[in-house]
């Protein structure tokens, strides 16, 4: 097997488990938003739990990345394909975390009635998920126009974080009682608005892998 031809299927093992790792993130998400609707916190639980096996991923994906960096000594966009994929394993992993945060953010809040039904978090859920499976396309693609497109969806993101965030505490003058559980479900939204800047930064890197120039899309 020719030196090109190892270094290439090495990378695309790496991108394998790349793709594993933002499955776990992307169902850690879905998870973390219907358990914190339905109350389930045993489900909660275990979405805490299982965010020890994405860790494990992650170093497994760095310590693959060290090692192709140290064997094959790659240089140009080689060596910049190898950083954007250890970088995008941190956001991926940052992503899951807070999927984490909304799981126990259920578990403060219980099995306390709900003061709203919870219909715009969902769809806010939904926007992150369609961002993040946006920049891992332009990142398996090397399509920058994709990457970009993550910016233009972030805005719809933030301006939805603001707006629930307004709604929610002024629901806490008329139910005091409450501020508990709406102050959890604020920070929820402020974890699916983090979610959304992770995915943003994973476009940026594949801004830096395709063109070799660094570029801040959430300004």
């Amino acid at each position: 097997m020719g030196t090109r031809t190892n270094f290439d299927n090495n990378l695309n093992q790496l991108k394998e488990m790349l793709t594993e790792m933002v499955k776990m993130a992307k169902d850690a998400v879905e998870d973390s938003i219907s358990t914190f609707i339905s109350q389930d916190l045993d489900n909660a639980r275990k979405i805490i739990e299982k965010d020890e096996e994405i860790n494990r991923l992650e170093y497994q994906i760095t310590e693959k990345a060290i090692l192709l960096i140290a064997t094959e000594s790659p240089v140009a966009t080689d060596l910049r394909a190898i950083l954007a994929a250890l970088k995008i394993s941190s956001e991926v992993e940052r992503i899951a975390d807070n999927a984490v945060n909304i799981a126990k953010s259920a578990l403060h809040i219980g099995k306390e009635k709900h003061i709203k039904e919870i219909e715009d978090i969902p769809k806010m859920k939904d926007l992150v998920i369609e961002m993040l499976d946006t920049a891992l396309q332009s990142f398996y693609t090397n399509d920058v126009a994709l990457a970009r497109k993550c910016a233009e969806i972030d805005d719809q993101v933030d301006e939805m974080y603001g707006q629930l965030v307004h709604e929610l505490l002024g629901h806490i003058p008329g139910n005091p009682e409450a501020t508990n559980q709406i102050t959890q479900m604020s920070f929820t939204c402020r974890y699916l608005e983090r979610i959304g800047d992770h995915s943003t930064n994973i476009a940026e890197q594949v801004i830096f892998l395709v063109t070799g120039k660094r570029y801040d899309l959430n300004h």
